[in-house]
């Protein structure tokens, strides 16, 4: 293939990728990026394959990168599909305050607040 061609692959690619991610809904983000570690996963697998059975040095430096990289993807993905999996979880409700105590020591409401009326 030659060097326009490519280029021309890689455009259409790029618009037909936003335009899908464009229309996924924000209840399926957490899924796929779960799917995205996964693919990752698959990077840092291979560069391991990579850096194993590399006999010179230009492997061992591209299989080197495609881990350093590939981890860094893995990790980030976790914690951000974990703080998303964080809002959804729901809080607990504070005690209600309806149920007042007057403080140890006092002998009943404070002046003004009701009892006997001085009028």
């Amino acid at each position: 293939m030659t060097l326009i061609t490519e280029i021309t692959i890689f455009v259409l690619a790029a618009f037909v990728g936003f335009e899908v991610i464009s229309k996924v809904p924000t209840t399926l983000h957490t899924p796929l990026m779960s799917q995205t570690n996964a693919i990752h996963g698959i990077v840092v697998l291979g560069g391991l394959i990579v850096v194993g059975l590399s006999s010179n040095v230009l492997d061992n430096v591209i299989g080197t990168i495609a881990i350093a990289f590939g981890t860094i993807n893995v990790v980030g993905g976790f914690l951000v599909t974990d703080r998303m999996l964080g809002m959804f979880v729901r809080k607990p409700k504070p005690p209600k305050d309806d149920d007042e105590q007057p403080p140890p020591g006092s002998s009943g409401p404070p002046p003004g607040a009701g009892g006997s009326d001085q009028g």
